[in-house]
C-alpha cells in the first residue's frame, strides 16, 4: 500500500495559469491530514480519503477567489499526478515527493 506522507512540490495547471503549491501530508492511525500553502495561503486538507493509491480531498480557498476544490490524485513511488475541479473548471496536478513523511 503506498503512503501519501511526506512534502510534495505540486504544480497546479489551472486555466489562469500555473500555480506552486507545496502539500504537507500526514498519516496517523489510517486517518490523512495535510495542508496546502502558497504564497498567499495555507488550507487544511478536508475529508482526506484513500483507496488504495488514490487519494481524494477538498479543501476551501480564497485566491485567488473564493473557490472549494476537490482533489482526486494518484501516487506512484515519489510522484503525484491527478486533477483539481472547481465546479466546471479542472486543473491538472504534478507533484513530486521532496521530504518523507
Amino acid at each position: 500500500m503506498p503512503t501519501f506522507t511526506g512534502t510534495w512540490d505540486v504544480t497546479l495547471d489551472t486555466p489562469i495559469g500555473k500555480m506552486a503549491v507545496v502539500f504537507e501530508i500526514a498519516e496517523s492511525d489510517g486517518v490523512i491530514t495535510g495542508v496546502a500553502r502558497s504564497d498567499a495561503e495555507s488550507v487544511d486538507f478536508q475529508d482526506a480519503h484513500a483507496d488504495g493509491d488514490r487519494l481524494t480531498w477538498s479543501q476551501a480557498v480564497t485566491t485567488p477567489m473564493r473557490l472549494t476544490l476537490k482533489f482526486d490524485v494518484v501516487v506512484e513511488g515519489d510522484a503525484m499526478t491527478g486533477t483539481s475541479k472547481a465546479g466546471i473548471l479542472s486543473s491538472k496536478v504534478n507533484g513530486r515527493r521532496v521530504t518523507p513523511g
